[in-house]
């Protein structure tokens, strides 16, 4: 035998060893008849099926993530400003009790949010300072750390800084939170 011969009838019984089984069936009396067994994949149907539940449950979680990502920012943004109003506060005691020396007119409030990270000197201590902040923290609506301040001779409302002092803080976004209020009035 030659072995091209040997080789073709290998090559014959592998590609037989890898397809789909085969069974037997009585088809007609005495025959016997080969059929394939179908163990494929999903059908059309099945598959088109799957892909729709898919997309029904997809609209269903994309509106849940965004409420949990705006709620988490407004988390942070009350965090944040209970921090710097905290800080502003620290300042105010501490000018009260004579610890910091402050400019007249400030009326014992920090005249920007950097001389609260920046600190001040105490008085009586040589080369000693207080610092109120690590540092300014970011507004997690805007994305910047540009907030909005207030000085005690502003208005309660106004959205523009005087600059004698810093008595409250704001964020600067004119978005609506989940409770229907504006970030700028938090």
């Amino acid at each position: 035998m030659e072995w091209s011969t040997i080789l073709r009838s290998q090559t014959i019984l592998c590609s037989q060893m890898f397809r789909k089984p085969l069974r037997s069936r009585l088809s007609l009396p005495g025959t016997l008849r080969r059929s394939r067994i179908v163990d494929g994949g999903m059908t059309l149907l099945e598959l088109i099926l799957a892909c729709a539940i898919l997309m029904v449950l997809a609209t269903a979680v994309v509106p849940l993530a965004r409420v949990t990502v705006k709620r988490h920012k407004e988390d942070l943004l009350r965090y944040d400003l209970r921090q710097m109003r905290d800080a502003i506060d620290r300042f105010k005691d501490a000018s009260d009790k004579g610890q910091i020396q402050v400019q007249a007119g400030t009326e014992g409030y920090p005249p920007d949010l950097q001389t609260l990270v920046h600190g001040v000197p105490l008085t009586g201590v040589v080369g000693k300072n207080i610092h109120f902040l690590r540092k300014i923290p970011m507004d997690p609506m805007t994305g910047t750390a540009d907030w909005g301040m207030r000085s005690v001779q502003d208005d309660t409302d106004s959205t523009s800084w005087g600059g004698q002092d810093v008595f409250d803080v704001f964020s600067k976004s004119s978005g609506t939170a989940l409770n229907g209020t504006k970030y700028s009035q938090w």
